[in-house]
């Protein structure tokens, strides 16, 4: 078979669209929120309950498959990587913009096999954008192709973080300082959206221009690294080496010219990685 992940990747559409639908209408109600390791680390009740919706309907279908979940992590599953059919599952993307209402909140979904990421979704469910991503097929947009900007001038370049409190002060004052280093290149500007894999799909559909960030998951990337390399995006590490999804860390860029720019002009700090204890 040409394409052995299709059947995948089309129950996988199903199920993104009816648990958007469960987003927005938790939207519509009285969110409750909790917290997890800090008062910054919000997670909610539609969190799980996405989560288990997702995980349970593709493991009715798939059950020798294996799953990292970003809330099943948190009450103590593992997070490895194999080489097992992987379902890699972030149910709210965003939790602080779903707790504001902010518009940017999204479902990702990454699947991989044998380490290697075979296709992404990532839903934007506020402003029902779909975004999906299959290896060697393209990168598309509610069904409508997408590429980046082909930007390589970092002067001429919009730039994606995201920012917020940090208990470590030297890496806060790192953060902030990035912050500064970047925009005094000079760039067009600097935004922070709040959700890592619609950031990754802005850049894919030539919105912006790059997108760097130290500390997320492997659930906020994988569905965005897929729509960003069919997209004809650049994704490395940090450090400027190759993408790792389990190291916690990455650049996103139009070219690499953006991408390789970024890298030498940030510093760099120890965010672990999701499949160690560090």
């Amino acid at each position: 078979m040409s394409d052995p992940w299709k059947e995948c990747m089309d129950h996988c559409l199903e199920v993104t669209k009816k648990a958007g639908e469960m987003v927005r209408e938790a939207l519509q109600k009285e969110i409750a929120v909790m917290q997890k390791s800090s008062p910054v680390d919000l997670v909610t009740e539609t969190d799980q309950k996405v989560e288990q919706l997702i995980i349970s309907s593709i493991k009715e279908k798939y059950p020798t498959h294996s799953f990292i979940g970003e809330e099943s992590v948190a009450a103590g599953a593992p997070s490895v990587l194999t080489d097992n059919p992987t379902w890699i599952i972030d149910p709210i993307d965003g939790t602080t913009n779903f707790v504001h209402r902010f518009p940017f909140v999204s479902i990702s979904i990454g699947f991989t096999v044998k380490k290697e990421i075979e296709f992404g979704i990532v839903y934007s469910c506020i402003e029902d954008k779909m975004y999906t991503a299959r290896k060697g097929k393209g990168a598309f947009c509610n069904g409508v192709p997408i590429k980046v900007s082909g930007q390589e001038d970092i002067s001429q370049s919009m730039v994606l973080t995201e920012m917020g409190f940090k208990n470590d002060p030297e890496q806060f004052n790192t953060m902030l300082a990035n912050l500064k280093t970047i925009l005094t290149l000079p760039v067009h500007g600097i935004r922070s959206p709040g959700s890592a894999a619609v950031n990754m799909c802005l850049v894919a559909c030539g919105s912006a221009d790059a997108y760097y960030h130290m500390g997320i998951h492997c659930w906020d990337m994988a569905g965005g690294a897929a729509v960003v390399k069919e997209a004809g995006g650049v994704i490395i590490d940090i450090s400027g080496g190759p993408f790792d999804l389990m190291s916690r860390r990455l650049i996103v860029a139009s070219s690499r010219a953006i991408a390789e720019r970024i890298a030498k002009e940030i510093t760099e700090f120890n965010v672990g990685r999701d499949d160690t204890d560090n």
